[in-house]
């Protein structure tokens, strides 16, 4: 498996918070973390597969896991930074981390496996080298 921490292929994403994401503690709230987690997977996974496996494939989340480092306020601009490791069959690990672009602190972590389904059938389906060459 590849260390997550030297990945090979890495992809940022920049987030911005807004009023909307702040909860009652005066900073973002955790679910915002989670749908920011999966906006960046879906970033990268929108600009480095071409449409022909986009079509072909599908992903769904089997578990997350997060770390709540460093509270995120409103105005902050973040930037989302993913890797994912070699897949293990039709699962693949997707690491993302959330720093902000001003502190340059983390403000969260989290890790992710996802299980790639056919788009034909959305049955599981092994990791393919196309995937795994674009992505690790």
């Amino acid at each position: 498996m590849t260390n997550p921490v030297t990945p090979r292929v890495t992809f940022k994403h920049p987030i911005n918070v807004f009023p909307e994401d702040i909860d009652a503690m005066g900073h973002v709230n955790n679910v915002v973390y989670l749908r920011w987690v999966q906006e960046v997977a879906e970033a990268h996974w929108l600009a480095a597969a071409p449409i022909e496996l986009r079509k072909k494939y599908l992903w769904v989340v089997l578990r997350h896991e997060i770390d709540y480092l460093s509270p995120a306020i409103v105005n902050d601009n973040l930037m989302g930074t993913t890797w994912v490791e070699l897949p293990d069959g039709a699962r693949s690990t997707r690491h993302v981390e959330i720093y902000n672009q001003t502190t340059n602190k983390l403000s969260a972590k989290a890790k992710t496996i996802w299980c790639l389904l056919s788009a034909m059938n959305r049955r599981p389906k092994r990791v393919e080298k196309d995937i795994v060459d674009i992505f690790c």
